[in-house]
């Protein structure tokens, strides 16, 4: 696990691992590469030297079908970011057919594994060889063969290339059933090639209206032209192919603009309701005004199709759903298994009003896939019914995905029968880890990932050497589920029985320098901190490391910034990107958009003069919507709001006069306040942030639902939310003291709203139910410090607490005051999560011992407020540097050498 050093310092020193550093000594070389192999790649930075090694000298030495089949195996297990384009420059130019054949074959499985330079460079070491193989200076070089051995490459040819393709070449590629394959894989085509295959196709002698044609073109479908004339049969031809353009990377406008021109031929001298079974996902496409058209027959005779269509918004889901169930009349688990992805457009009330069995059947049918995509309110109502049935036990290890995370502490602690077998393919909260463990009385090795969660960092130092080492992959696997103190826990441990002279993630000189400290760090990666990633990494690794990066699942906004600052500094201005380096920098991207004041801001021209903005526009710039003015918004066509609201609801960066331009819009194409529909309200998205008290207290709000939605909102002011709780409350005929569990997380951060008085007539049950959610809510201090009280009614009082239930309480432990945080033992410390730290009031988290805020861990430690800090003595700082650090040295209580071992025994926690 030592660090390799680059391959011009290594010498054989008979050991496996350096095998290959010996091919320039030896004549000829027999690999027992199933033996090695694996004791090979479990060290880092040792396959990027193999791999340079038989770049360098395998090709020398051993026939080059024998290194092709090294290569290929040393990139097949690596991370493949070692082909970055100057690496590709090294590749053997002169090979035999069959050897360019194997690695060939070797680096189109790869495709999607590479960075588009990468895959730039590779296409122009395949163009090099296939070119000088097929030199005719009368005729292209791209012949049906070379297409086939290019594959998905064949995205890199030049446009006057295709141009150039025979028509005799390019009829032999299509008429083999391979060629659809392979087309149906090409997601990165630009527009302009796709047409200039299409062109020579149709040249060829193809009859582009034949469906027959039609089925063999893949994806060049999605940007298919000549619509001139065409008939309904046709164009409902071409939009059942379609359904695969969701797949490209890109060009989704030109797709949509295509779908909708398709859409109106399919349709022509037939209704809607005639044809909505035939026209594919193109329905996707339709408005609301469009789909609330539609008769309940014919939403049920189309059921077939609309339930296997993805993409669909909110509020059409909404309308279908309701025009199905209208014809359906009774709510049944049949009903319920025909509508697939539509189930999520169900209310929450009505599955309520399900018979509980058949609730229970619907857990454990195929709609079981879609119950994880339903709101938190919804899983709750389906939760909360099977519950009072009696039946939860029975249903418990049927819930899978995601929805068991939905399941209450109380909820898990009355069931009995735990076994094994029961949390596979189950997503957890940690909270319900720590129960699930104790039941199981869990040992090693674990059943399911999801339990490293709750694995204690004293569990973790107890191990012996064998039982870590063994254990160790199954911690890399599912580091992203470890919180950080966790994986610190973990880098002790690692450092301890390695005997490695430094933990790995502090590197060998506390900087990540070139692409070995990549490889040393792995996943780790996504766990350095913003300060280390400004100031400790260098260029020439953060080019090695933005494709590792790509794949972090948590990184902050922080780390996504200092990525960003680094990658303008490594590839400069975004004026001067190739197509290639935009494409690799993907997600990063965003940020440069609303960047305040950016420089960079020019990289998307200023072309749009003062015309109203069109739906081509508003899908293709998504957050940069952000730029139109508020003019520009309010000219908008009442045509392309309705068909572009959820888009524009979902732009984050719009100012309040803008979301009041678009509020106005919504006016005048929906009409007055009190006829707007619940599906209507849902499709507004940030735009409803726009509503007065008194617009709110017009709207129809009696369903939980439509209050869902509007409480994922964060930036309701008081009044605001106020006016939406009791609109709720009188619209649906209720009171504080009769609200279900469901409505309560349904509420959400409306509950914010709350006074003191309401709060303590929450029934105890129902907030047992849903105290994870209401966890979540950043609430005032007051607001807290009454669930707070609740909260001790469910769990008892504060001094009682376990890890688990600090787990599952989450900001509500910010309503603690001084005395009971003082209570709590140090070991209690990383429960708390991280959300609650910052919550906790300055003048009450000072009451914490130096000890006490030594073991909160670094997650934790980095949530104290600055607020916060400012209350601290200077003992009390130095404890939370050293918990910062996640260092196992004394807390300033703990002197005379004393080890913090006992920060290493507390349980791991949230994160």
């Amino acid at each position: 696990s030592q660090r390799v050093p680059p391959r011009e310092d290594l010498h054989c020193r008979g050991d496996v691992l350096l095998t290959l550093c010996c091919l320039q000594e030896m004549g000829n070389i027999i690999l027992d590469w199933d033996k090695i192999r694996e004791r090979i790649f479990q060290s880092p930075g040792v396959n990027r030297t193999l791999f340079h090694i038989t770049l360098d000298k395998c090709f020398l030495t051993l026939s080059a079908l024998d290194c092709v089949d090294i290569l290929s195996q040393v990139l097949r297990v690596s991370a493949v970011n070692y082909l970055q384009p100057d690496v590709i420059g090294s590749l053997p130019n002169i090979l035999l057919e069959d050897a360019f054949r194997n690695l060939s074959t070797v680096f189109k499985d790869l495709y999607d594994k590479t960075s588009a330079n990468t895959q730039r460079a590779l296409y122009d070491w395949m163009n090099f060889y296939l070119y000088k193989t097929e030199f005719n200076e009368s005729t292209s070089w791209v012949s049906a063969e070379n297409l086939w051995i290019l594959g998905r490459y064949m995205v890199h040819l030049p446009l006057e290339e295709i141009l150039k393709i025979s028509l005799s070449e390019i009829r032999l590629f299509i008429s083999y059933d391979n060629a659809t394959k392979q087309l149906d894989t090409v997601y990165d085509i630009t527009p302009e090639l796709a047409q200039a295959f299409l062109e020579r196709i149709n040249s060829s002698g193809f009859d582009m209206r034949n469906t027959s044609t039609i089925y063999r073109l893949g994806l060049l479908v999605c940007f298919y032209d000549g619509m001139e004339q065409m008939d309904a049969a046709v164009a409902r031809a071409l939009l059942h192919q379609m359904i695969k353009c969701n797949q490209l990377k890109g060009f989704q406008a030109e797709v949509q603009k295509l779908k909708s021109q398709l859409l109106n031929i399919a349709m022509q001298n037939q209704t809607l309701n005639d044809t909505l079974g035939s026209l594919s996902d193109a329905v996707v496409g339709l408005t609301s005004s469009q789909l609330e058209s539609l008769s309940p027959e014919a939403v049920h005779n189309a059921i077939a199709t609309l339930n296997q269509v993805s993409g669909w918004a909110k509020s059409q889901v909404m309308i279908l759903s309701s025009k199905y169930l209208s014809y359906e009349k009774v709510l049944s688990f049949y009903n319920v298994s025909q509508m697939g992805s539509l189930v999520t457009g169900i209310s929450t009330q009505s599955f309520y009003s399900m018979n509980p069995k058949e609730l229970s059947q619907i857990i454990r049918g195929t709609t079981s896939q879609y119950l994880s995509d339903l709101s938190p309110a919804q899983q709750q109502g389906i939760l909360r019914k099977i519950a009072a049935s009696g039946d939860f036990s029975a249903s418990v290890k049927d819930i899978q995905g995601a929805f068991f995370k939905e399941i209450s502490l109380s909820g898990l602690w009355k069931q009995t029968g735990y076994n094994s077998s029961m949390m596979k393919e189950k997503e957890l909260r940690r909270s319900q880890v720590k129960v699930i463990m104790q039941r199981l009385n869990v040992t090693f090795p674990l059943s399911t990932g999801q339990l490293v969660k709750g694995v204690t960092c004293q569990l973790i130092e107890s191990m012996s050497t064998d039982v870590f080492l063994n254990n160790f992959k199954l911690f890399e696997m599912n580091l992203h589920l470890l919180s950080p103190y966790q994986v610190n826990c973990l880098a002790w441990k690692f450092w301890k029985v390695s005997n490695a002279s430094i933990p790995p993630f502090l590197l060998l000189n506390g900087s990540v320098a070139d692409e070995y400290d990549v490889d040393l760090l792995g996943n780790l990666i996504c766990h350095l901190p913003p300060a280390f990633l400004r100031g400790r990494m260098s260029l020439k690794a953060m080019a090695t490391a933005l494709h590792q990066f790509k794949l972090c699942q948590q990184l902050s906004h922080k780390q996504k910034t200092e990525i960003t600052y680094k990658l303008l500094e490594l590839y400069g201005s975004p004026n001067n990107w190739t197509a290639e380096t935009t494409l690799d920098i993907g997600p990063f991207i965003a940020l440069l958009l609303l960047e305040e004041n950016s420089c960079y801001l020019t990289f998307f021209p200023d072309c749009l003069g003062t015309r109203a903005p069109s739906s081509d526009e508003i899908i293709k710039l998504a957050e940069a919507n952000v730029f139109w003015s508020v003019q520009e918004l309010k000219c908008m066509d009442t045509g392309t709001f309705d068909k572009n609201v959820e888009l524009l609801g979902s732009v984050s960066g719009f100012n309040g006069s803008q979301l009041i331009a678009l509020k106005e819009k919504a006016k005048q194409v929906w009409g007055s306040l009190p006829d707007w529909k619940s599906y209507h309200i849902v499709s507004l998205g940030r735009i409803a942030l726009a509503l007065t008290e008194h617009e709110i207290e017009e709207l129809d709000l009696h369903s939980i639902d439509t209050i869902s939605v509007l409480s994922q909102q964060t930036e309701w002011t008081l009044t605001q939310a106020r006016s939406i709780l009791q609109g709720f409350l009188e619209d649906s005929g209720q009171t504080i003291s009769t609200l279900k569990s469901f409505d309560l997380v349904g509420l959400g951060a409306i509950l914010c709203a709350l006074n003191s008085t309401e709060i303590m007539f929450i029934r105890t049950a129902e907030f047992s139910a849903a105290v994870a959610r209401i966890g979540l809510l950043f609430c005032s201090t007051p607001v807290l410090r009454q669930f707070k009280k609740v909260t001790e009614s469910v769990f008892g009082t504060a001094a009682s607490w376990n890890g688990s239930i600090l787990q599952e309480i989450g900001t509500i432990a910010g309503g603690l005051n001084e005395s009971e945080l003082k209570a709590f033992d140090k070991n209690l410390m990383p429960y708390f999560q991280p959300i609650a730290v910052r919550h906790i009031p300055p003048e009450i988290f000072q009451a914490l011992s130096a000890e006490q805020i030594a073991n909160l861990g670094p997650e934790n430690a980095a949530m104290v407020t600055r607020s916060q800090r400012e209350h601290l003595n200077a003992s009390q700082l130095q404890s939370l540097q050293l918990a910062l650090d996640g260092a196992r040295t004394s807390a300033p209580e703990m002197q005379n050498g004393a080890s913090t071992t006992q920060a290493m025994q507390t349980p791991a926690p949230s994160g």
